[in-house]
């Protein structure tokens, strides 16, 4: 019996009927089916997806909210 692996939508595509899927969808597809969407970057493996989900970067979360200029200058 074949293998289906669970692959994550990474941009909407027609899935028949009329219907399209969805941003984030989890679908289950054969390796035959997926090869396709996943070379026109429509969809990956959900494993892959985790594994490489980037660390929040601290240094661009500002610590102190930015003051006008016209505050500095009425100082």
């Amino acid at each position: 019996m074949p293998i289906r692996k669970q692959y994550t939508v990474l941009l909407p595509f027609p899935i028949g009927g009329g219907h399209w899927s969805s941003i984030g969808q989890k679908l289950e597809l054969l390796d035959v089916e997926a090869s396709a969407l996943r070379s026109a970057g429509r969809l990956e493996l959900s494993s892959a997806l985790v594994a490489h989900t980037p660390a929040v970067d601290t240094q661009a979360i500002p610590t102190q909210p930015a003051k006008k200029a016209a505050a500095k200058k009425a100082e």
